[in-house]
């Protein structure tokens, strides 16, 4: 998903939400005052910029639950979906584009959605720096940017070292699923994924068989579709889904 070039990055902390070039293209966007009322009451409760303080999960949650992390939430159309769908587990969306999560914010409060919880910066760093080994029960990417053009390819997300640390983040029979609707990024996923050691195929996209472990994985392979994914399937764009499980050794 896109950042936004506001205010906040022109704070000390901008640096550390806004690093490197990397998977997030910068853009603009503006907070509703009754948004930004939401995001006043409820953020220093269930959100927080990157850190190098690592996540303590249970604490933030107030209970123990298997934990999902998804990359790029957005709006958080499907996040909070999911999250309503799933009340046994403990979810994170990770995002860089503050209107996109303070509208995420207004619709927990005004839905009264308690298991998610919003981390705001790049997921590289989060996953990095806050999150521990082996402490994932699922991580989710949802459309992560494309970068289309050939000489912004390095900046895509899913590249072979950012798929070795999901996989380093997730436990042993941990879900790893993505989706894309764009061709050529999807190639790239499936070249990476079937080079990463740690992980096996789930679905027929990833090698395996779907119905061979829909009801046995720690979370379930559907997803919500949006607005957004729906214009998509409307204009003809394929949705490439792959779902990946850690090796259990």
């Amino acid at each position: 998903m896109d950042a936004v070039n506001d205010a906040d990055a022109a704070r000390p902390s901008g640096n550390r939400l806004y690093p490197r070039v990397t998977s997030f293209r910068m853009r603009r966007g503006a907070i509703s005052p009754t948004r930004q009322d939401a995001w006043d009451r409820l953020w220093p409760e269930i959100g927080r910029d990157v850190a190098d303080e690592p996540l303590n999960a249970d604490a933030w949650f107030g209970r123990s639950a298997p934990l999902i992390i998804e990359i790029g939430c957005g709006t958080g159309t499907a996040t909070a979906a999911m999250a309503q769908a799933e009340p046994q587990f403990n979810l994170i969306g990770i995002e860089v584009y503050k209107p996109g999560l303070a509208q995420l914010v207004q619709r927990i409060e005004r839905e009264n959605i308690t298991n998610l919880r919003l981390l705001r910066g790049d997921a590289v760093d989060v996953l990095e720096n806050m999150v521990a080994p082996e402490s994932l029960t699922g991580v989710r990417v949802f459309f992560p940017d494309p970068w289309p053009k050939a000489r912004h390819h390095k900046r895509r997300l899913l590249q072979p070292a950012t798929l070795t640390l999901i996989a380093s983040r997730l436990k042993p029979g941990g879900v790893l699923h993505v989706a894309t609707d764009h061709a050529d990024y999807a190639e790239q996923i499936a070249e990476v994924g079937a080079g990463e050691p740690q992980l096996i195929g789930l679905n027929e996209t990833t090698g395996g068989r779907s119905e061979d472990w829909r009801e046995t994985a720690p979370i379930g392979f559907e997803r919500p579709i949006t607005k957004f994914e729906n214009k998509g399937l409307s204009a003809g764009s394929a949705i490439t889904e792959f779902i990946w499980g850690k090796i259990e050794s």
